[in-house]
């Protein structure tokens, strides 16, 4: 559980409150569906809810949006959406589901995935009739780490990578939000103005300590809910604190955890307890727990030292919620770490390899799926090895490429002032300590290979193979201590549910009653592995599961 301490800014968890008399507690306010987390998961839900006839409540920590309204507003969609359509491309249900199933490995059930599958192509229509716009331009190359403006369909994950590829060819399901920026804000934008509307009643600054529950049967009733009081000074502080500490987080890390601490001071002062009752049911969606050391500690010690992807609301709170009342949880320990090396386009061309020079992995795969190999496989060490030529076209590429600042800033500053440098390959492995028969030998066989015309050692398609002949050398450092180039990381685990409504389940794989769970607090299709756009299509997909399920649930 979260503690108050002075170093912490997580929600203080509490244990349930239980009563043998539901009535007679002092409610505030009732409500059929209660929602915790507003972000994209939970708008997704009361929406849903709100369109089956229940009466909703939304409680959020901060003022909504969450990891969503800071993402790139991507949603993996597919099947043959008509921006597919319209670019040229064809696609299908199962097309889509028989490449996720590389991806996902089982995290889902196979009929699951098959009806995130199939109901891809509409949950996306579903999202463009709250306001959402999405388009049909794809970049040059189709594969990008994020599309600059003006395209907004491309290939968000492996499916040009030759191992990942099935009987069809590949279609681009990278859906991003139209917009100027960063398409996340914008999707966002239109979840919470839908949300707008009688029937669903939105508490900000409301933080839920603890669940309620009816002991006569462990059902969820309601959640005790902590509220600033509605435009007072500290309200008022309290979310400019807030917006600044996600506005400075790439930038200043720590000095936005002084500024966490001090919202968290707030909240601990001036914060006023209610009771909600749910009727029907309460829908966790508070996201991951990327900003809760503790649970990282305890969990996934390997991503301590990764830059944290999301928001101060992920700090476990639903899943500490979930468990305080008996909740199950499974893969905790899966963390998606991202290291992109695409763009800039020529830097997959080279050799990524560990500290002894080692080739370990195929370097035109997604970047969470190299992060992923990085991180697991190689305790967060790598470099990312050019030669001449391949460096002067990357140099080039970033400065006139078009590509955001986030991508030519960083690869430029890696290049240009943090790159080890060697004539040759030997004196290239001496400047990074390497072991130079290892790495010599590994780049000879990725030359001879693709001299020979046979295939990569790796299994990299031919578009990202060029030899690697030409000194001097470079060895870029991109391994999670990197201070250039930061190895960002987001949580996939969380909350056991039943798959075909949402439910929590304990230890037993038995529902309790009156809870559900949504997005990343709990287990849903992208933890296992995630691609850019997953995450919030599984936002749409597991949040109108759960509020369908919570609003059509009796407590009867």
């Amino acid at each position: 559980m979260s503690s108050a301490d002075s170093k912490s800014y997580n929600t203080v968890v509490q244990p349930p409150l239980t009563t043998a008399d539901p009535d007679s507690l002092n409610w505030y306010l009732e409500c059929d569906v209660l929602v915790v987390g507003w972000g994209a998961a939970g708008a997704c839900a009361a929406l849903e809810a709100r369109e089956q006839g229940a009466n909703v409540i939304i409680a959020d920590r901060f003022q909504g949006g969450g990891a969503s309204a800071k993402s790139g507003g991507v949603v993996y969609a597919g099947g043959g959406t008509s921006q597919q359509a319209a670019a040229g491309y064809s696609d299908s249900p199962d097309a889509m589901f028989d490449y996720l199933r590389h991806e996902t490995q089982g995290v889902v059930s196979d009929k699951t995935l098959r009806r995130f599958c199939d109901q891809s192509r509409d949950n996306l229509s579903w999202l463009e009739s709250k306001g959402a716009p999405y388009s049909h331009q794809v970049p040059p190359g189709g594969k990008t780490s994020y599309p600059p403006d003006g395209y907004y369909l491309y290939y968000s994950g492996n499916e040009q990578v030759p191992a990942y590829q099935g009987e069809q060819s590949p279609a681009p399901r990278g859906h991003r939000t139209v917009g100027k920026g960063h398409g996340g804000a914008v999707l966002y934008s239109h979840l919470q103005a839908a949300c707008r509307q009688p029937g669903i009643n939105v508490m900000t600054q409301s933080a839920v300590r603890r669940l309620v529950v009816d002991e006569h049967d462990g059902r969820v009733i309601g959640a005790e809910i902590w509220s600033l009081p509605e435009g007072s000074k500290a309200a008022r502080q309290h979310a400019r604190l807030a917006r600044r500490a996600e506005k400075m987080q790439n930038l200043a890390p720590r000095y936005c955890d002084k500024l966490r601490r001090k919202v968290s001071r707030l909240e601990q002062e001036f914060s006023r307890p209610q009771l909600i009752r749910a009727q029907r049911g309460v829908v966790l969606s508070t996201g991951g727990f990327i900003f809760n050391r503790d649970l990282l500690k305890e969990h996934a010690p390997h991503y301590r030292r990764n830059f944290k992807i999301g928001a101060t609301g992920c700090d476990g709170s639903g899943l500490q919620l979930g468990q305080s009342v008996g909740a199950a949880a499974d893969h905790l320990g899966t963390v998606s770490a991202w290291r992109f090396i695409n763009p800039p386009v020529c830097w997959p061309k080279g050799v990524v390899v560990n500290p002894e020079g080692k080739r370990f992995c195929n370097e035109e795969v997604y970047g969470a799926t190299l992060g992923h190999a990085i991180c697991e496989k190689q305790d967060g060490k790598a470099w990312l090895v050019l030669d001449k030529r391949l460096r002067k076209q990357s140099i080039k590429q970033a400065l006139f490429g078009g590509y955001w600042w986030f991508q030519s800033i960083p690869a430029l500053a890696l290049m240009l002032l943090g790159a080890r440098k060697g004539k040759t390959l030997a004196e290239l492995a001496a400047a990074a300590k390497m072991d130079a028969t290892t790495l010599e030998t590994d780049v000879q066989h990725y030359n001879a290979a693709i001299r020979s015309g046979v295939a990569d050692p790796q299994g990299k398609s031919t578009d990202y193979c060029q030899s690697l002949e030409e000194g001097p050398y470079y060895a870029m450092d991109i391994s999670v201590g990197s201070p250039i180039f930061p190895l960002g990381a987001l949580t996939l685990g969380g909350l056991k549910v039943a798959e075909d409504d949402g439910r929590v389940q304990d230890d037993s794989a038995q529902p309790i009653p009156g809870l559900y769970a949504a997005g990343r607090t709990a287990v849903g299709i992208p933890s296992n592995l995630y691609i850019s756009g997953l995450s919030l299509a599984d936002c749409v997909f597991s949040g109108r599961r759960a509020g369908q399920a919570a609003a059509a649930n009796s407590s009867s």
